[in-house]
């Protein structure tokens, strides 16, 4: 059943992004910012715990990690914590990212789009 709930509450999410994609103005950029404020401020109101209890990780997918990280840095270090926490919590994946980036760089031929 959690497979289940996982699926069903990410494909909600992202379903819902593609349909702001296709019937909008707005870039995935604005939208995936949209979804990671949305993310905290539900965090924020004790909201999103529910949401993630439910359906596990497909609820995780935007900003869960930097809300969690931001609320537990506030706590601990102050106002302060609003700008460290969220990068603490997500420089395993930022690093992941930017190391995969470069061994694609190296290995592909990168170029420009016509």
């Amino acid at each position: 059943m959690d497979y289940l709930n996982a699926f069903l509450c990410g494909g909600v999410l992202c379903a819902t992004g593609q349909l702001f994609i296709d019937r909008t103005q707005l870039t995935p950029a604005r939208i995936l910012t949209g979804y990671v404020v949305a993310g905290v401020l539900l965090q924020a109101v004790g909201v999103y715990q529910y949401l993630v209890d439910w359906g596990g990780a497909g609820a995780t997918v935007f900003g869960y990690s930097l809300a969690k990280g931001v609320a537990k840095a506030v706590a601990e270090k102050g106002p302060l914590g609003i700008l460290t926490g969220g990068l603490t919590a997500t420089s395993g994946g930022i690093a992941a990212a930017v190391v995969f980036a470069v061994l694609a760089a190296i290995f592909f031929k990168p170029k420009e789009k016509r």
